[in-house]
């Protein structure tokens, strides 16, 4: 399973999945990251925490254990 934190910096994605329950699963939902959402890896942190994409016209910043629970193809 190809997450988003495996996606390099440049690279376009599409949303597959959202893993997880509760809180958070509901939290990136409101974010707008849902099945079929494009989005786009503008940057990663030096240490890797956090990534920066752009996702519905928008740039959103997201830890690297929110990242692991969007399956991307």
């Amino acid at each position: 399973m190809k997450t988003m934190g495996d996606v390099a910096v440049g690279d376009s994605s599409t949303i597959i999945k959202l893993h997880g329950s509760g809180a958070l699963r509901r939290h990136l939902m409101d974010l707008g990251l849902i099945k079929g959402t494009l989005f786009k890896v503008v940057k990663v942190a030096p240490l890797g925490d956090p990534i920066e994409i752009t996702v519905r016209g928008y740039e959103l910043s997201i830890r690297k254990e929110e990242a692991a629970i969007v399956e991307v193809a």
